[in-house]
C-alpha cells in the first residue's frame, strides 16, 4: 500500500479526534464550572479544577487556591474541592478530623445539605443553561423564511429554468404561495404536483409581474447528511442531487423518500448529479426506529438525507428574541425527554439496541458534523451538552444524580446514609456505568 493512499484516511481520523476532543471539553468544562463555581458561591473551596486526567500537562493557581490544570487524557475532568481524598469526591476523613468546625465549613462534606446539593446539581444545570444558550445564538443567526416568499440564492440543480434571485413568488404550478401565512399548507399542496422537470413560477421582478419556468419544488437534493449513514459512506455531499433509483428518473424528494422507505433494506443504486457531472453509486438503507405520537414505535428504512425544503434558498428575516428563546427551551427539553424515552425503550426491547451509540460513535457523529458547517457542530455540541446533563442526573451512584439522591434521604431522615451501605452503592453504581459503556462501545463496533 502506497503511503499517499493512507493521509486522506488518517487526515479524517485526526480531525474526528480533534473535533471530538474539543467538543467533548467545552461540554466538560461548562459541567465542571457548574460545580465549581456554584460550590464557591456557597462556600465550598475548591483545590483543583481539571481538564482531563492523568499526568498534569500545564497548571496554575488563582487567588482563590484553586489550581486549575490540563491533564494529558482529555476524555472528562473534575473539580476536587476541599476536603476530597479523590476526584470521585470521596471524604478523606484523615483531613477532615483536623478541622475545625469553620474550616469544616468549607468542605463539600461539612457544608450544609443545601449547599451540597446545589453544587452538585450545578453541572447538569450548567449543561442545560449551556444548550439554551446555543440553540439560542443559532436560531438568531439562522434567522426565518421571510414572507413573502422570495428567492434568495439559487440552487446549482440539474434544470435551472429562469428564476431568478430577488424574484417574488406569486403562484408556484399554479399554487399561490404564502404571503404572510404559514408556509406549511403551501408545500404540502406544491409537493403534489407532477409538472417535471421545470414548473411555472409566477414572479414579481422589478416591479413587473411575469411567468417564468423554474425548478421543481421539493426536489431530490442533499441539503444535509446524518451522521454514520448510508449516504456518508457512500461518498454523498451536501449539493449533490439524486437522479434517478434504480434506474427510475425521480424529481423529488417526496419520491426518493419512497422508494428508499419502500426498499426493505436492500441496496439502491443511485445515480448522482454533482456540480454538471453524473456519477453511479450503491448504497444500503439503515433501520430507524422512530416514536409516534402516540408513543409506539415502528421502523423506516432511511440513507441519511435530509432534502431541500425549497427549490432555492429564500431570503431571510430576523427572528424575534422571543422566538428565538422558546425554540432554545422547547428544543432542549426535546431532547432531554428523547434521551430518557430512548434508553427506556432500548432497555424495554422496544427499539434496536443498536440505537445506543458510544464514544466511537459520538465521536465519528462529531467529527461528521464538524465537516458539514461549523452551525452543524454547534448545534450537535448543544445537543450532546443537554443528554450529558440529562444522563447525569439519573440516580445513579456516581453520577450527580445518585448524590442527590443521598441528600434527599439525607434531609429526611435527617442523618447521611451508612457510610459502608453508600460505598458499595456507589462500587455497584460504577460497576453499572462501566458496563453500560462497554455495551455502548460493543455497538459502536458491531451495529450496522
Amino acid at each position: 500500500m502506497e503511503f499517499a493512499s493512507v493521509l486522506p484516511a488518517f487526515g479524517n481520523f485526526g480531525f474526528t479526534i480533534l473535533a471530538f476532543v474539543a467538543s467533548l471539553s467545552v461540554i466538560v468544562f461548562v459541567h465542571e464550572f457548574g460545580h465549581y463555581i456554584v460550590g464557591r458561591w456557597s462556600g465550598i473551596k475548591a483545590d483543583v479544577f481539571s481538564l482531563g486526567f492523568g499526568p498534569v500537562l500545564a497548571s496554575r493557581v488563582d487567588r482563590h487556591g484553586t489550581k486549575w490544570q490540563f491533564a494529558l487524557l482529555p476524555f472528562g475532568g473534575y473539580v476536587k474541592f476541599k476536603g476530597d481524598k479523590s476526584a470521585a469526591s470521596a471524604p478523606d476523613g484523615d483531613m477532615l478530623e483536623t478541622l475545625d468546625p469553620s474550616q469544616l465549613r468549607d468542605t463539600m462534606h461539612g457544608a450544609p445539605l443545601w449547599a451540597r446539593a446545589a453544587t452538585v446539581a450545578a453541572g447538569p444545570v450548567f449543561n442545560f443553561i449551556f444548550s439554551i444558550a446555543l440553540f439560542f445564538t443559532l436560531s438568531l443567526s439562522e434567522g426565518t423564511v421571510k414572507l413573502p416568499l422570495s428567492v434568495g440564492k439559487i440552487y446549482d440543480l440539474p434544470h435551472m429554468g429562469e428564476l431568478q434571485v430577488g424574484d417574488q413568488l406569486l403562484a408556484v404550478d399554479g399554487i399561490d404561495a404564502p404571503q404572510s401565512d404559514d408556509v406549511g399548507q403551501f408545500f404540502a399542496d406544491i409537493r403534489k404536483s407532477t409538472t417535471f422537470p421545470l414548473m411555472p413560477y409566477r414572479v414579481v421582478r422589478d416591479g413587473v409581474v411575469m411567468t417564468v419556468d423554474g425548478p421543481s419544488m421539493d426536489p431530490a437534493r442533499v441539503d444535509r447528511l446524518i451522521p454514520r449513514s448510508a449516504a456518508i459512506e457512500a461518498g454523498l455531499d451536501i449539493g449533490d442531487v439524486i437522479t434517478t433509483v434504480n434506474g427510475e428518473e425521480i424529481y423529488s424528494f417526496s419520491r426518493l423518500k419512497e422508494l428508499v422507505e419502500g426498499s426493505d433494506g436492500n441496496p439502491l443504486t443511485l445515480n448522482i448529479w454533482r456540480n454538471g457531472q453524473n456519477f453511479e453509486t450503491i448504497l444500503q438503507p439503515k433501520r430507524s426506529d422512530e416514536q409516534k405520537a402516540d408513543g409506539s414505535f415502528v421502523t423506516y428504512w432511511r440513507i441519511g438525507i435530509v432534502g431541500t425544503v425549497y427549490s432555492f434558498e429564500p431570503a431571510n428575516g430576523a427572528v424575534g428574541v422571543w422566538d428565538a428563546f422558546d425554540y432554545s427551551l422547547a428544543n432542549t427539553y426535546r431532547i432531554m425527554e428523547g434521551s430518557v424515552s430512548g434508553l427506556y425503550h432500548v432497555f424495554s426491547g422496544a427499539i434496536s439496541s443498536c440505537n445506543l451509540s458510544g464514544p466511537i460513535g459520538i465521536a465519528e457523529t462529531t467529527g461528521q458534523m464538524a465537516q458539514q458547517s461549523g452551525m452543524d457542530l454547534l448545534w450537535f455540541i448543544a445537543m450532546l451538552s443537554t443528554a450529558i446533563g440529562m444522563v447525569n442526573l439519573f440516580p445513579i451512584p456516581v453520577l450527580d444524580g445518585g448524590h442527590l439522591v443521598f441528600y434527599a434521604y439525607e434531609a429526611v431522615f435527617k442523618k447521611p446514609p451508612n457510610a459502608k451501605f453508600m460505598n458499595g452503592l456507589m462500587s455497584a453504581g460504577l460497576a453499572l456505568i462501566l458496563s453500560f459503556m462497554l455495551f455502548a462501545i460493543f455497538n459502536d463496533i458491531f451495529c450496522p
